[in-house]
């Protein structure tokens, strides 16, 4: 089978392209415009890995120019596509919310219209547990009102939905979307807590912590997110679900404190952190934590990897990387 996965040169899309690649049953296409947002050496480094797959192969393209992204698809004519490629990033999106609406939404329409012209199998995307805004109750399920949201980019991301809505509706496409919560692992992105904090911690440098460290999130391991992404893209639904597109959580459902998550890092580096403790920023959320019910029913999706063992992983592969 023949899957193409956007983004793949990124944190998540790595790892689906590498789990499906070494399947060696899938001739995985990977796809990246390969952008600047964070250090690129490390989106290299991530493909370089990649490159040693017998059944991976890369284009470095831009799904948010229509025509090329257009032409890519006509030409692979993949099985089933994995769009996990956006602009993320909850706090720069107050800063360049241009960039967003680039990717998430002109690039996601382009996306669309590719697959509504030679339709695949399945669609998967990402969404984000970031679309649960204010007036959202714990834990966080997939048919609570979500037309709240409080950043730009939970907001990019819940356009997405309703667009696979009305696509899934009006042309039969079979699309899921999954919303993720709070990814951390080995490649992580720089610009995400687990390595800013490591970094600061290992450097010596202040770890601010906003509201006080009081956030509580459900911190979500990579190989537990690629497990949830894999179920849902192989295994399309039989007949036309209602509503016409899926929606699921993908997430861990053990909330943990901000500072306890410091604390555990901490232990792991074998180094105190010099913490400042800041009131809380614009856009953030206080808690999320995912209700797992309708995806471990449709999927059997159950989280493997507690946060304990998830963080060792990370730091091992942090100090490997940044030669701490």
């Amino acid at each position: 089978m023949k899957v193409l996965v956007t983004g793949a040169a990124g944190f998540i899309g790595s790892h689906v392209a590498r789990r499906l690649a070494e399947t060696k049953r899938c001739e995985v296409l990977g796809v990246d415009n390969l952008g600047d947002y964070y250090d690129v050496a490390l989106k290299r480094t991530r493909l370089a890995e990649l490159g040693a797959l017998e059944k991976f192969r890369f284009v470095q393209a831009d799904f948010a120019d229509a025509e090329k992204f257009a032409g890519l698809v006509a030409h692979f004519r993949p099985d089933y596509v994995a769009h996990l490629g956006a602009q993320p990033g909850v706090r720069y999106s107050m800063e360049n919310p241009a960039a967003y609406v680039q990717s998430n939404i002109t690039g996601f329409l382009n996306v669309l219209e590719a697959c509504r012209a030679r339709p695949p199998k399945h669609l998967v995307f990402a969404s984000s547990s970031s679309i649960y805004g204010a007036g959202a109750k714990l834990p966080f399920s997939e048919d609570q009102i979500t037309d709240q949201p409080i950043s730009f980019y939970g907001a990019t991301k819940k356009s997405n939905e309703l667009m696979a809505y009305s696509y899934a509706h009006l042309y039969n496409l079979r699309i899921t979307g999954l919303r993720f919560f709070t990814v951390y692992g080995p490649w992580g992105r720089p610009d995400m807590a687990p390595t800013l904090f490591a970094r600061a911690i290992s450097e010596g440098k202040p770890l601010k912590l906003f509201n006080h460290g009081k956030n509580l999130r459900d911190f979500t391991y990579v190989d537990d997110i690629v497990d949830g992404v894999v179920r849902a893209l192989l295994y399309p639904p039989a007949e036309r679900p209602t509503p016409p597109a899926r929606i699921f959580n993908l997430g861990h459902h053990r909330p943990v404190e901000t500072l306890l998550f410091v604390k555990m890092l901490e232990q792991l580096l074998g180094r105190p952190a010099q913490i400042e403790l800041l009131p809380p920023q614009p856009g953030d959320m206080f808690e999320t934590c995912a209700d797992l019910t309708r995806v471990q029913a449709a999927l059997g999706f159950t989280p493997k990897v507690a946060l304990e063992d998830g963080l060792g992983r990370f730091v091992e592969w942090f100090k490997g990387y940044y030669k701490t």
